[in-house]
């Protein structure tokens, strides 16, 4: 059986039969996976920090500080081993009207082209989701359709009623019949979850599925993380199913192997911690020399590639002559031929000197000390 699918067995209020082969949409729904760090403190910024595949956007929050990490509080007795913790560690002392945070999830158009939008038989679809925060109030739930004519927003919210207590959410939307998603490996399809919303995004109400404008982004949102001091946001459990379903019908959360998971969440983003030796390259002249590196996991698109410093330092990065010594000069690095499966480091033109290479002399490709990053490919959307 494909490692990226699992049984639906049971499952037959889908409308399936017992032995149809279910997809997740949501990857690391179960927060398993955190390929960047399980802790990312002093975050103040937008990015991928720690969750694979969960997003966090810090939009205009000039003073906000949070620590994003793995944390093993989770509701109990659902099978869930983890969960995302955002924690304010500085506060926003004021939300201006421009200000907002939020968690997103993104998704490739050609994984949704079973849900048929932008014709009469538009799929609905059921999200749900376990959440625990400090701050209790209502919370909004975006969706964000981004089709190539235009972007749709279909808004929603949920309550946190009681503080620091594990809490199911289960939030349905119609298909969108009038608006498609492009057949595309570029993010078409978000879910956001708001965390704080200034005036300027909670200003126009609105039903079902719409046309985009910031006024209606996160319209409800009540509830306000950023200025609250210490406050904590928890979330687990993430499940995306195609069709409509409550909390006696949803079906249980689709566990993977973490290997599923993990090469799932490779495919947007991957990164090699590696000791002493460890690859073997070439001298491609008496100045420079290259070596190769495939990925675990094709990426969805040619990757951005970032390399530890080039250097003799803890955890920089160099060549060995085929002496074993160093270089004589160390200079800087960069990544050539970058592909969806693979990419070459190479010392710049002119940066190492006296080393007494050969052109196609045999070099060993080096890190100095353990378990060090020694590069990172990051896909993501």
């Amino acid at each position: 059986m494909p490692l990226n699918t699992i049984p639906n067995k049971g499952l037959t209020s889908r409308g399936y039969s017992s032995d149809r082969i279910v997809t997740p949409l949501i990857i690391n729904g179960d927060m398993s996976v955190a390929q960047r760090s399980t802790s990312a403190s002093s975050v103040s910024s937008s990015g991928y920090h720690a969750l694979d595949r969960f997003r966090f956007g810090f939009t205009d929050t000039d003073q906000l500080v949070a620590t994003i990490s793995q944390d093993t509080d989770v509701p109990s007795g659902q099978g869930f081993s983890n969960s995302m913790k955002f924690l304010v560690t500085t506060v926003e002392t004021a939300l201006d009207a421009d200000d907002a945070l939020q968690i997103q999830y993104r998704m490739e158009g050609q994984n949704l082209q079973n849900l048929k939008y932008g014709t009469s038989n538009a799929e609905s679809l059921t999200l749900s989701f376990w959440v625990k925060s400090s701050v209790t109030g209502t919370y909004a739930l975006t969706f964000k359709n981004s089709d190539d004519g235009g972007t749709k927003l279909n808004v929603n919210t949920y309550s946190i009623s009681s503080a620091n207590t594990w809490e199911k959410k289960i939030i349905t939307i119609s298909g969108d019949t009038a608006t498609n998603i492009d057949n595309t490996n570029e993010n078409k399809l978000e879910v956001l979850w708001a965390l704080s919303a200034g005036s300027n995004y909670k200003g126009t109400s609105s039903s079902g599925w719409t046309s985009y404008s910031a006024s209606k982004l996160f319209n409800g949102q009540t509830a306000d993380i950023a200025t609250t001091s210490s406050a904590n946001f928890y979330l687990t459990g993430v499940q995306l199913e195609v069709g409509e379903f409550d909390s006696t019908t949803i079906p249980s959360f689709p566990f993977e192997s973490f290997e599923s998971n993990l090469r799932k969440c490779q495919r947007y983003y991957e990164n090699l911690t590696a000791n002493g030796s460890l690859n073997i390259g070439h001298a491609y002249n008496t100045t420079q020399a290259r070596t190769y590196f495939q990925y675990r996991t094709k990426k969805r698109a040619a990757p951005t590639i970032t390399l530890a410093t080039a250097g003799n330092g803890d955890g920089e990065i160099s060549f060995l002559t085929k002496g074993g010594a160093y270089v004589g000069t160390i200079g800087t690095h960069t990544a050539l031929n970058v592909a969806i499966d693979r990419f070459n480091i190479s010392v710049n033109s002119g940066t190492y000197s006296s080393t007494g290479w050969v052109a196609g002399d045999a070099v060993f490709f080096y890190v100095n000390g353990n378990n060090y990053v020694v590069w990172e490919a990051d896909a993501e959307l």
